[in-house]
């Protein structure tokens, strides 16, 4: 069975290349968000199995839909996406919910190995 993925981030560029990890992988991608407003509401929609969020976004920051997310459903899989540089920030994610992080520029392997981890 495929898992079910949401992917956020404000760049299209970065949304086609986690897609393309995860959908050579065997995921399903069920959406996309390029804010986190957008993040939390196709979260209730959706319901995926996993959430990629990126920190910086437009509306709200990634950390603050993490936590608006897990308010929603406490049980949520976030995996935080982050460029070099934001490791007080990636702290901030994980006391807010989020179960990992990758950094930016991506890795295929890392980032399936980080998705593994998060879907357990």
């Amino acid at each position: 069975m495929s898992h079910s993925v949401l992917i956020c981030d404000d760049a299209i560029f970065m949304r086609t290349m986690v897609g393309d990890i995860l959908t050579q992988a065997g995921f399903e991608i069920v959406g996309e968000a390029e804010t986190g407003v957008q993040a939390v509401q196709k979260y209730q929609q959706l319901k995926p199995d996993l959430v990629t969020m990126d920190i910086v976004m437009p509306d709200m920051g990634g950390i603050d839909a993490v936590r608006e997310i897990c308010k929603l459903d406490p049980n949520a899989r976030i995996l935080m996406c982050s460029a070099m540089g934001q490791q007080a920030l990636v702290v901030e994610a994980i006391q807010a919910g989020a179960k990992d992080f990758v950094v930016k520029p991506f890795q295929p392997s890392r980032v399936l190995e980080a998705v593994q981890r998060v879907l357990g």
